[in-house]
């Protein structure tokens, strides 16, 4: 592998990555790189050197293949559906903390699923109604505070109660 200036690298092993996927470490001399002019357009590393990650040959090829398939109208068409059913997952994890289950057990915390996606469904019905939509912008939290997400949310909680600490 060459640098913008012609030099060729020095170094390359075959590694693990954070996510114990395998990667090739390229790294250049530093010796070529610390008074090079280039520098700056090469590396953003503080000792100058630059390196490089690379991907295996198979693995990178297909995740080319998977960008490029990704720009077809057909992968688009098709990921409409997902786009819709993810501002639905997000909308439940921002406004009614479906992060996390207040109870303990498979029944109430369907149970908990359920009410909070009726009470989505309310959200949503009440924002037809009245034309004030709000998806794809973020409210201030002093606005977030007043809205009807809010009065929802304590609806929520009003109808099931937290659980008290038994310890």
């Amino acid at each position: 592998m060459q640098c913008p200036r012609g030099k060729s690298s020095s170094i390359w092993k075959e590694r693990l990555n954070l996510y114990q996927q395998p990667v090739i470490y390229v790294r250049f001399n530093k010796s070529n790189c610390q008074n090079c002019p280039a520098r700056p357009d090469c590396t953003r590393d503080k000792t100058g050197v630059r390196t490089l990650t690379l991907r295996p040959k198979q693995l990178h090829e297909t995740l080319f293949a998977a960008r490029a398939r990704q720009q077809t109208p057909e992968f688009k068409e098709q990921y409409k559906a997902r786009a819709g059913i993810e501002g639905t997952i997000s909308q439940g994890t921002r406004a009614f903390g479906l992060r996390r289950s207040r109870y303990r057990g498979f029944p109430k915390t369907r149970l908990q699923h359920i009410i909070t996606a009726c009470a989505i469904n309310l959200v949503r019905v009440w924002e037809w109604w009245t034309g004030t939509y709000t998806f794809g912008t973020r409210p201030e939290r002093f606005a977030e505070l007043a809205s009807i997400r809010t009065f929802c949310c304590l609806l929520t909680r009003a109808v099931l109660p937290l659980p008290r600490n038994t310890w």
